[in-house]
């Protein structure tokens, strides 16, 4: 199986955009196209969004699918993928009318990252967009893993307390997905 429609996912503060943006910079993945988090953005045009979580993650699920089939076949890196909004409200699979295996079939491959709220208040930060507790940073974590985790390429890289460590541990299993 060639790797070339990746998830990278995770709970707050996991690292997902750093990362992604350390990959664009990067020669060995100009191949890929770069989605980024579609929630974060729709939160920043309109923080309204969370009052209304059925069509919040409605629009979410049909902005990413629409973005991901303009692309065919060609490789992309996804900051989040479709199944996401159902580990924040599992109420929205049924609503929109897929299975996890539908969703599944849309990625190669799926590398969550461990949220820094594991490591402890020291290492957690807030801002405007990413409000959750420590609490619901973990709780969040846990939904992303039992949701992804039946997929036959499913990858966890888990926080460390030197972001550089856990870099060097996603490229590292980055770069063996790819190579297979």
């Amino acid at each position: 199986m060639k790797i070339s429609q990746i998830v990278i996912t995770g709970a707050p503060a996991s690292a997902k955009t750093e990362f992604i943006e350390r990959l664009k910079a990067m020669p060995e993945f100009s191949q890929f196209t770069f989605f980024e988090e579609l929630a974060r953005k729709l939160l920043g045009e309109n923080s309204s969004g969370r009052d209304n979580p059925e069509d919040f993650h409605r629009r979410i699920y049909e902005a990413q699918t629409k973005r991901e089939s303009k692309l065919g076949e060609r490789p992309f890196i996804t900051d989040r993928g479709t199944l996401d909004a159902f580990a924040f409200h599992p109420e929205s699979i049924n609503l929109i009318g897929t299975t996890f295996e539908r969703e599944y079939r849309r990625y190669s491959a799926v590398m969550q990252l461990g949220t820094a709220a594991t490591l402890g208040e020291k290492f957690y930060a807030q801002d405007d967009i990413r409000t959750d507790s420590i609490e619901e940073a973990l709780k969040i974590d846990k939904a992303l893993s039992k949701i992804w985790s039946g997929h036959d390429s499913y990858n966890y890289v888990a926080a460390e307390i030197e972001i550089e460590q856990k870099f060097k541990k996603f490229i590292a299993l980055l770069r063996e997905l790819i190579d297979q």
